[in-house]
């Protein structure tokens, strides 16, 4: 997978070469590619900014930079169709299976906004752009950032992770919380490990019997237990996941 990244602050992504994101880079799994927005800009001043039309508080973050930078991104490549990322708590919620759709895209290309955000014609134009496979707004929730730098790297690690290859133990991506599958709705119970006693508290029995049959009823019924008490709302049904 390729990954390109635009914003005007390239070192917020260095932990991109840091632990599981590092090793797929390495090993050939993933190819990531950040760019500086500034240096599109043809001011003095490298601008990317500007006043509102319409008037109100805060910056708009030009097309002309963004415009040269999409290009030129994707002119790199004629034979693959870069989907555009752009971060935006306006957009659909990023959740678990828009991740595993996303993993199975050859290309993402993230545009992290700042400001008030990218003037809307730019999502506009390349969502009908034949030469990219479509414009996706998603934010990670319901508060506002500075930018779309943290959203970017939170999205770009959950798609990864996904990856054949990325994660030593495979298994261990399909027991995610939210993963594909009769659980999807519910999220992870909780997990132990060595020792068996830790200050006073013992690991739940049933993990120590070696029966696999009811580890795995007792985990299915922690995960239905912690679910209601932590996400109410999947637990009635009511959570609507995007796609």
């Amino acid at each position: 997978m390729r990954i390109d990244v635009v914003t005007i602050f390239p070192d917020y992504f260095m932990p991109l070469a840091l632990s599981l994101l590092g090793k797929a880079s390495a090993a050939g799994l993933i190819e990531v590619h950040i760019h500086d927005l500034r240096t599109f800009a043809h001011d003095r001043h490298n601008s990317v900014d500007d006043t509102p039309f319409g008037g109100g508080p805060g910056m708009v973050m030009g097309p002309q930079p963004w415009g040269e930078a999409l290009d030129e991104i994707a002119a790199t490549n004629n034979a693959l169709r870069p989907v555009l990322v752009v971060p935006t708590p306006s957009g659909a919620v990023f959740d678990q299976r828009m991740a595993q759709a996303w993993s199975t895209h050859p290309w993402l290309v993230f545009a992290c906004g700042r400001y008030e955000g990218i003037d809307a014609r730019v999502a506009q134009h390349y969502a009908g752009r034949s030469d990219w496979a479509g414009v996706r707004e998603v934010g990670i929730g319901d508060y506002v950032l500075a930018g779309g730098e943290v959203a970017t790297l939170v999205m770009v690690e959950a798609v990864v992770r996904l990856l054949p290859g990325v994660v030593g133990n495979e298994a261990s991506v399909t027991d995610d919380s939210f993963a594909a599958g009769s659980m999807a709705q519910l999220v992870e119970g909780p997990v132990f490990t060595k020792p068996q006693e830790w200050r006073g508290l013992e690991v739940p029995e049933v993990l120590l019997s070696g029966h696999h049959g009811r580890i795995a009823s007792w985990r299915a019924e922690q995960a239905r237990l912690r679910t209601a008490q932590m996400r109410p709302e999947l637990a009635a049904g009511t959570h609507g996941l995007q796609h």
